[in-house]
């Protein structure tokens, strides 16, 4: 749709008025436009300031005209999409008129079409011409810290810390403006700095922590949140953040000190919901159980209302505790005190009924999600539950029905009907299908990587390390197609350096990433450095006792004559999931 003019249409034909009357209404027009477009910044003296040239701007000018001409230009250059030129032409008017509304009007447009060279000019221009404007110094510091200049950005964060009545608030807000930094230390000397005039303050104690959280020095974290404890007692918010900080020391430090807070503050909500959520993480389920109906009731009973949100919470942590019974009772819950997103909750209902092998109710609960933000994932859902329990073909079939896909949601569709003929073992296919897909639509990194392991299935081996590098060449922190490669060469016994190499990067990316830690392990194995491996292999089996890396661990634990050790592991793994493919191929090699 081509764009149009909200005051295209008069009764009057402009070529038939005066000029003056011509002048009127582009007046009226620049006025309605500034204020269409939302240039009041909540300044205390922007929304009174009048739209005018003054007298001693208008000097800069030939005539009156000659300035509603500049401005009708530009905005007809943002209409074209020229936005560099659009954005100087405000510049210019701005600067010339001292007019900050349109100093405004030239910084977002910058911004919005990313003019490197006009968007520090023109927000820097906005600040100077609003000082006031909250907007205004926000999107200057914004600007500074994205391009490192913490320095300069210094006194701009320093004016939103002014007023007195704003001033906590701006502390808690403070490390959302600086979190596009990489400069993690600086950020930390720079709030410490900001910090310094208020020692009283605990929300700037909080600024402190959280800079020094992300700075990877949680001594320092500790040692502000406790004087903000000190000067804020029983302050939930910080209480928080220290349990953060705490789980990096050990989880069980972090509960034991959410507790001890509980004690004092037992309606601190939020901290009794991450309480759980820890409990949960660890598997601690009996302890978690127990306080599911107390956080239901102190959010029946709070203040913020949201009751709903934080019932549907427990439903899923129950989800995850693996009580699907109980899950399904507070998920109905929500659903029946208002939960907003009502399709949502339908897919958490139908999946926890995929749990109780209650497949009719989940279809069910599938169905009723309307055409809208979750309409495919459920069609999805619904897709890979068909395919499971009736037939590959009939849930293909389903996906191909579904209309008005985007681009990004056909390739959706495609990947998930791929990886449906894959578990099929039907290979041939799942790859003919993906190879159909890489050469008709936009070649996404994740699709190019599905297609990467559809050919390593099929022993096309020379695609799949193509492709894989195609993928890494796209996105260079893709780490599971750095890991896919890497894992691909110690399996096959080739390019071990390599692979140790591409492992090692992907798990930079994403560290403690069990799978990852596994292909390392192995690929370690591959070269003859047993210790090694065993480090590894023990570490993601620590954090996933996945069958697959149960049948490495076990294997080199028996390469290293531990065989009561490889036998153990071996067993319980088999007990868990007596069919696993690779965990029967390895342990028939090694029977004795």
């Amino acid at each position: 749709m081509r764009p149009t003019s909200r005051h295209s249409k008069t009764n009057t034909p402009v070529k038939n008025l005066p000029f003056r009357s011509f002048l009127g209404i582009c007046a009226y027009l620049l006025v309605g436009t500034l204020s269409l477009h939302g240039y009041a910044t909540g300044g205390a003296n922007t929304a009174n300031k009048p739209n005018k040239i003054s007298n001693e701007s208008a000097e800069n000018f030939n005539s009156e005209a000659d300035f509603i001409y500049k401005y009708l230009a530009a905005e007809v250059a943002g209409q074209r999409g020229e936005l560099a030129t659009s954005s100087a032409i405000f510049y210019e008017l701005a600067n010339t008129t001292r007019i900050a509304s349109l100093a405004e009007r030239a910084a977002k447009v910058a911004a919005y079409g990313n003019v490197s060279g006009m968007t520090i000019p023109s927000i820097k221009l906005w600040s100077e011409l609003d000082p006031e404007s909250t907007e205004a110094q926000q999107a200057m510091t914004e600007v500074l810290v994205a391009t490192s200049r913490l320095d300069e950005a210094k006194p701009y964060l320093a004016k939103l810390l002014v007023k007195e009545e704003t001033r906590a608030g701006g502390f808690l807000y403070l490390n959302n403006l600086l979190n596009k930094s990489n400069d993690k230390a600086g950020v930390l000397k720079l709030v410490q700095s900001l910090a310094q005039p208020y020692p009283q303050l605990a929300e700037a104690k909080f600024a402190i922590a959280q800079s020094a959280m992300v700075a990877n020095q949680d001594k320092v974290a500790l040692d502000a949140l406790n004087k903000a404890e000190t000067l804020k007692p029983g302050w939930s918010v910080g209480a928080l953040l220290k349990g953060q900080v705490l789980y990096e020391e050990s989880p069980q430090v972090a509960i034991d000190f959410y507790r001890a807070f509980l004690v004092k503050q037992p309606e601190a909500n939020e901290i009794r919901l991450n309480l759980t959520r820890l409990l949960v993480n660890q598997k601690q389920y009996d302890l978690a159980k127990k306080e599911f109906p107390l956080i239901v009731q102190y959010a029946k009973n709070g203040s913020d209302k949201n009751s709903a949100e934080v019932t549907a919470v427990i439903g899923l942590l129950a989800y995850q505790a693996g009580d699907y019974v109980t899950a399904e009772s507070y998920l109905r819950q929500s659903l029946a005190l208002g939960f907003k997103d009502e399709d949502q909750l339908y897919i958490y209902l139908a999946q926890t009924a995929e749990k109780q092998n209650h497949n009719e109710v989940a279809t069910n609960w599938y169905a009723k999600v309307q055409p809208g933000q979750h309409h495919l994932e459920a069609k999805i859902n619904l897709a890979n539950l068909i395919a499971r329990t009736e037939s590959t073909d009939k849930a293909i079939e389903l996906l191909d029905t579904v209309d008005d896909l985007t681009t990004a949601q056909q390739i959706i569709v495609i990947q998930t009907q791929a990886s449906m003929l894959s578990k099929a073992k039907r290979d041939k296919e799942s790859f003919e299908l993906l190879d159909k897909a890489v050469k008709n639509l936009p070649n996404t990194p994740e699709l190019v990587y599905d297609f990467a392991l559809a050919a390593e299935r099929v022993q096309k081996l020379d695609i799949m390390e193509s492709e894989l590098r195609r993928a890494i060449a796209a996105n260079p922190n893709f780490a599971a197609a750095y890991n896919a490669l890497g894992y691909s060469f110690a399996e096959r016994n080739i390019k071990l350096n390599e692979a140790i190499q591409l492992i090692e990067k992907a798990l930079a990316i994403s560290p403690n990433d069990h799978y990852m830690l596994d292909s390392l392990g192995w690929a370690h194995y591959r070269k003859g450095n047993l210790d090694k491996a065993i480090n590894y292999l023990q570490q993601a089996y620590n954090i996933n006792p996945d069958p697959e890396i149960a049948a490495h661990l076990g294997e080199v634990l028996w390469q290293k004559g531990r065989h009561d050790e490889a036998r153990k592991i071996w067993n319980d793994a088999l007990t868990n999931d007596p069919a696993n493919e690779v965990l029967i191929k390895t342990t028939s090699k090694f029977k004795s």
